[in-house]
């Protein structure tokens, strides 16, 4: 499943403010062969779009699953309609790009943006795969960035 992959800022900022959009862009980075549940990998989950979350049709006690889960983005209060322009920020910008920045941008305090801008870092970092958001699947992981 192809999906629009913003081009300028404003674009993304726009796009990513819709709640839909951010959950069909990053399930179709992070799944693009379907969505599978990230403790048992089986792919019988159904989705509960209330919620915006995945149950997993096996019994585990980690079920319920979101798009966050297992990635730099979990423990964050965030929404992914402020970590998605971030991340389009750090990986399309060629000089880089600043906690002010992303202060300034996105509506967040300065330490708010530090941090996020921290974790998108470790991301890129650990992925070696800055086009391609599916790095939030399998290099995302908080341990596994950290110690790369």
């Amino acid at each position: 499943m192809e999906v629009k992959t913003p081009k300028t800022l404003r674009e993304a900022i726009t796009y990513f403010s819709n709640p839909d959009n951010c959950v069909t862009y990053m399930a179709a980075k992070r799944w693009p062969n379907g969505v599978t549940c990230p403790t048992c990998g089986s792919t019988k989950v159904k989705y509960d779009a209330k919620t915006w979350r995945w149950q997993c049709a096996s019994h585990h006690p980690k079920r319920k699953f979101s798009l966050k889960t297992g990635t730099v983005l979990e423990d964050s209060p965030l929404g992914l309609d402020k970590w998605l322009p971030v991340v389009w920020l750090v990986t399309n910008c060629k000089n880089g790009v600043s906690s002010w920045e992303i202060h300034r941008a996105m509506g967040v305090t300065q330490k708010t943006a530090w941090l996020m801008l921290q974790r998108a870092r470790l991301d890129v970092i650990a992925c070696r795969d800055i086009q391609s958001y599916r790095c939030y699947d399998h290099c995302s992981r908080r341990g596994a960035a950290r110690k790369a």
